[in-house]
């Protein structure tokens, strides 16, 4: 079992290189707008979440390029969360353009860091409630 949610964006000029092709340092920010969007759809504020202390620091990143994307595109973000979380979570995404084609897949791992003491600390229990529920 897993829970997973669907972020969708367009891809604006900015983010596309002189052949109109996306930049590969953008899909680190689309990643974080789906992050960011799975948090909130699972009920919580990300930014509440760091009022209260709580940091997400990404500790590892990779990327599986399949497809190009391009400006324009509207891109689906879908986020899924394979396992329950300790001290870090774990994502896994899959970038579709809007013929649902599979333009990449990717994975994090983060960090629940106490935002005083900077150290690792556990997922707050909250979420982690919410998350055990849906499991």
């Amino acid at each position: 079992m897993s829970i997973s949610s669907k972020s969708t964006l367009k891809v604006r000029y900015s983010e596309t290189d002189q052949m109109g092709v996306v930049h590969h340092s953008n899909y680190a920010k689309y990643l974080e707008i789906a992050r960011i969007d799975w948090i909130s759809q699972l009920g919580f504020s990300y930014k509440s979440m760091e009022d209260d202390g709580v940091m997400l620091p990404v500790f590892t990143l990779a990327f599986k390029f399949k497809k190009s994307a391009f400006f324009d595109d509207v891109l689906t973000v879908k986020t899924i969360l394979k396992k329950i979380p300790t001290f870090r979570i774990q994502f896994e995404y899959q970038i579709y353009n809007q013929k649902e084609e599979l333009l990449t897949t990717a994975s994090t791992d983060l960090v629940f860091v106490d935002a005083k003491t900077r150290k690792p600390m556990l997922c707050p229990q909250p979420i982690l409630d919410k998350i055990s529920e849906l499991f």
